[in-house]
């Protein structure tokens, strides 16, 4: 399979340590990492045409990525 872009590693490269801490240590995020993660495989497949779907919800769910990524980048700041 292709790269896919936007996962949190690349979103966030130096706060990498930050982000496996949290993941293990705080279920919250853990959960939210892994909504992102399985959401923006999703718009890939989307965007890749190897699952295709209609133009608007694909808008819908990058509205949704940007949404956690947001709420990531939120917790990030304050770990």
């Amino acid at each position: 399979m292709s790269h896919t872009p936007h996962e949190l590693a690349e979103d966030f490269p130096h706060l990498a340590d930050r982000i496996h801490a949290l993941k293990v240590s705080n279920p919250h995020f853990a959960h939210l990492a892994e909504k992102y993660h399985e959401l923006n495989r999703t718009i890939h497949r989307a965007e890749t045409n190897i699952e295709p779907m209609e133009q608007l919800a694909e808008t819908a769910l990058r509205k949704q990525r940007a949404a956690l990524k947001d709420e990531i980048a939120a917790l990030l700041k304050h770990a």
